[in-house]
């Protein structure tokens, strides 16, 4: 899995011959620097942007087959034991809208260099069946984590924040709520050169500006009802400096933009996720200790705690997810919740690439 933040490759090696996954082995790859500003220069049209997208996929290819060979040899485990690699690839346009959605990656080289089938493209089939492609992981969270009578929610909080609503006694429901920490990581990184702002410490150096917070939430896509998803190309720095007058300190709008995400994220469970008693944590997001205690203050009623409660750590979620699409994919089966998409049907995701 490589999300939205563009900060690395996860990889996971999963056994899902049991009910419940089990985490058997674990690799994170940071992108090179030259990777990463790359992959940002392609969320926006340039010169010859078809050849560079190429290349660049080309060369995530060979990342997630590096992270695939020190997967594997840090587990024990040979390629020829390995039934696929479910591989996301990494987004660079998202526009169900118009009917496409983009992720770099050459499966086939993939396949190539790993000597595993590959499955890969999982979001084209649910927009092509009228869904948003996104968000697909709360099939997963369905599938493992619903509780007969208590109502949960799994808020994953990457670059972008999404919600599976896991109701007792209706159909699951999820969604994207907004940005999560990709504002946070933008702005950070552009006054003081950290990829993220650690434990939201610097966040906590502000204060979140009324009137700024008040201008941000009023983009349509927070109060949009569900199915919905977005991305870089919504929420991104030009968006930000938009609604910045100059005059702002930078660390009052740091603080404002964590604000930004505890509250969209709160009013989305408000409005669309009625009677929730527990929200739990993955992603990124969860390990910052700011944004946890904005999120508790805003939800009195919940109690918030990461996903190794249920067994399973916040920081794989996506990737053992990603693995159990794969697995649906190779056994023909559906791997979306029109529910949750949008779509006219269940589907089967993905192209399967062999070895």
């Amino acid at each position: 899995m490589s999300g939205t933040s563009l900060d690395g490759v996860d990889a996971a090696l999963v056994d899902l011959s049991q009910a419940t996954p089990r985490l058997v082995e674990t690799q994170y790859q940071p992108y090179p620097q030259k990777l990463k500003d790359a992959l940002l220069a392609l969320h926006q049209a340039a010169h010859n942007e078809l050849h560079q997208a190429q290349l660049v996929a080309n060369q995530l290819a060979r990342e997630y087959a590096d992270a695939t060979r020190h997967l594997l040899k840090k587990a024990g485990v040979e390629a020829t034991q390995v039934q696929a690699i479910g591989c996301h690839g990494q987004t660079i346009r998202h526009r169900p809208e118009h009917g496409y959605t983009i992720q770099l990656n050459n499966p086939a080289l993939l396949a190539e260099l790993a000597g595993i089938h590959v499955v890969s493209d999982f979001r084209a089939r649910d927009i092509a069946a009228g869904g948003q492609g996104a968000p697909l992981v709360p099939a997963f969270h369905d599938k493992v984590l619903r509780h007969t009578s208590i109502h949960r929610i799994i808020l994953n909080i990457g670059g972008i924040a999404n919600i599976t609503d896991l109701p007792a006694a209706r159909p699951t429901l999820g969604f994207d709520t907004g940005p999560g920490n990709l504002l946070m990581d933008a702005w950070i990184t552009l006054h003081q050169g950290k990829p993220y702002d650690k434990d939201g410490a610097w966040a906590a150096t502000g204060r979140a500006i009324p009137e700024l917070l008040q201008k941000l939430l009023a983009e349509p896509f927070f109060t949009t009802p569900p199915p919905k998803s977005t991305g870089r190309d919504l929420f991104n720095l030009n968006w930000l400096s938009a609604q910045l007058s100059g005059k702002e300190t930078p660390a009052d709008v740091q603080a404002t933009l964590l604000a930004l995400t505890g509250d969209s994220i709160a009013d989305a469970v408000t409005h669309f996720c009625v009677g929730a008693e527990e929200v739990y944590l993955c992603g990124g997001g969860a390990h910052n200790g700011a944004l946890i205690a904005h999120l508790q203050r805003a939800l009195p009623q919940c109690r918030i705690q990461k996903t190794e409660t249920l067994g399973i750590a916040a920081d794989w979620m996506e990737a053992i997810a990603f693995a159990w699409l794969a697995q649906q994919t190779m056994h023909l089966r559906p791997g979306n919740l029109p529910a949750v998409t949008g779509a006219r049907h269940a589907a089967v995701l993905g192209a399967i690439y062999p070895a």
